[in-house]
């Protein structure tokens, strides 16, 4: 990353806007707010107004709100400039126009701010992923997740585990390299049990049940059943819109409809499928494969039943499990009544009239509340965190297992080494890229 080039972007949403943000970062920030507005630079982080003028014939482009961050005190560490100016294309153009002109500038690549700021230290590589998640966070949870892991919890934790195990590795070293010292006998003997203590934290961390990552993507919910039972019209009265055709030709629904939905406060996605029967028809059979491959991978599995045929059909009982839950539909057309259980997810519903959805509502988001509890440690957040924890895990049972204090130090050091690509510490340059290339331009 060349450091001596200034880069510039629109930090904030792009279209027709009453306020426009742009940034500025790098060594000709401050000179370039002088040049523009042709005013010296305005006292460190104090909001001031400034004319911005076309360098050919000072005519005037906007008066804007400038406000500017001598480094390492900004959001980079470099020299930042942000201007507040309206939000016109026209405006915006000119400005970047002038921008673009002078030299060693350009146009920042998507996520370069937050990737100097890495470069930088002012975060690590956790936090930024954090940034990166509040920006696209579209549920409340997913914010909360998200400002967690900005705000340094991830990082800390993996940083105290990675302190800890460059404590224990120092001493092995130690007893290792200076065998003629009058170091404490039984050094590897006292290390091992606070290794073991270790790896015991990071595998509880690991069986989370992929909790920060299901915040951040969603939890799947497939409803399921033969055809006619009313699938659809569950589908449309959670999402409430019309999401999925309904009608009384059974088949209707041959391939999977997706509703992304926010269940209070977290993420789900609702799952329509086609109904579950044998059929000549080639697509309809590729609909029910498609069905059945989902309803394996779901997190939560709604069997919709009519009132007349209450029971699992036999045809799909092998996907059944005492956790899903039992659907009875059509309760207003029923003669004899379904004995509702919540423990055990039993729900009379008649999605017609209405009667029994707000209950399985409110069933579904304590379960939903109860999966993605954002309560205690931090979870991790993404298959790289994963990735790098199991493997710190499979060196430290190495560890464990070594005969020969050379080969459990190694096996340390390849520990230490995982935690600290999570972070950043280390060997990161190969991920950075792929991080921060998912930010939004001006981020």
């Amino acid at each position: 990353m060349n450091f001596s080039e200034t880069i510039f972007a629109l930090a904030s949403g792009r279209g027709r806007a009453g306020v426009a943000v742009v940034r500025i970062s790098g060594p000709g920030a401050m000179a370039a707010l002088e040049e523009l507005s042709g005013q010296s630079r305005p006292e460190a982080r104090r909001a001031v107004l400034r004319p911005l003028y076309r360098s050919k014939d000072k005519s005037l482009i906007d008066q804007s709100l400038a406000i500017s961050f001598p480094g390492p005190k900004s959001f980079t560490g470099e020299d930042v400039v942000e201007l507040h100016l309206h939000g016109g294309p026209a405006i915006l153009a000119a400005l970047f126009a002038e921008l673009a002109a002078f030299p060693a500038f350009r146009p920042a690549d998507p996520g370069e701010f937050t990737r100097r700021a890495f470069e930088h230290g002012k975060m690590d590589l956790t936090e930024a992923e954090g940034l990166g998640d509040l920006v696209n966070a579209e549920t409340e949870a997913q914010a909360r997740q998200a400002l967690r892991q900005m705000q340094g919890e991830l990082g800390r934790l993996y940083d105290g585990w990675r302190e800890q195990l460059i404590s224990s590795l120092a001493h092995l070293e130690a007893d290792i390299d200076f065998p003629d010292e009058d170091l404490p006998d039984g050094v590897a003997a006292a290390i091992a049990p606070k290794i073991a203590a270790l790896r015991g934290e990071i595998e509880s961390h690991l069986a989370d049940g992929h909790r920060g990552e299901k915040i951040r993507d969603g939890l799947d919910v497939v409803i399921l059943g033969q055809p006619n039972v009313g699938k659809s019209s569950l589908l449309n009265a959670l999402a409430r819109r019309e999401a999925a055709i309904v009608s009384d030709e059974a088949g209707t629904t041959r391939d999977i409809i997706e509703v992304p939905m926010d269940l209070a406060g977290y993420p789900v996605t609702i799952v329509d499928t086609a109904g579950l029967r044998d059929s000549e028809n080639v697509i309809e059979r590729e609909g029910v494969r498609r069905a059945r491959d989902r309803a394996k991978k779901a997190d939560i599995r709604l069997f919709m039943t009519t009132a007349d045929a209450p029971d699992i059909p036999s045809e799909f009982a092998d996907l059944f499990e005492e956790s899903d839950y039992r659907l009875v539909n059509k309760s207003d057309l029923a003669t004899i009544g379904i004995k509702e259980n919540a423990k055990s997810r039993i729900f009379s519903l008649s999605v017609k009239t209405g009667l029994g959805v707000d209950g399985l509502m409110t069933a579904l988001e304590a379960d939903v509340t109860r999966r993605l509890d954002l309560s205690g440690a931090p979870a991790l957040t993404r298959l790289r965190h994963r990735q790098a924890l199991e493997e710190c895990v499979a060196a430290l049972q190495r560890f464990e297992a070594a005969r020969e204090p050379e080969l459990a130090a190694e096996d340390a050091r390849l520990a230490v080494r995982s935690l600290g690509r999570i972070t950043g510490r280390v060997d990161v340059e190969d991920i950075l890229d792929v991080i921060f290339g998912d930010f939004c331009i001006g981020k």
